[in-house]
């Protein structure tokens, strides 16, 4: 998937309390994508955030 061009394969995900999963953003690098959920991280609350590299041919 792209974005202006750019290639933006990682995910940053939600997790609740209930299971339920919410896509947050999508970033270029993997870094990016760590910083920004250990930054929600943070914040205290109780839901979970992951990282997930996309596979570039699903649609």
């Amino acid at each position: 998937m792209t974005d202006g061009g750019a290639v933006l394969p990682w995910l940053v995900i939600r997790q609740d309390e209930g299971g339920n999963r919410y896509r947050i953003g999508r970033y270029a690098t993997r870094a990016e994508a760590e910083q920004v959920a250990d930054r929600l991280d943070a914040r205290g609350h109780k839901q979970l955030y992951v990282v997930e590299r996309v596979n570039h041919l699903a649609t």
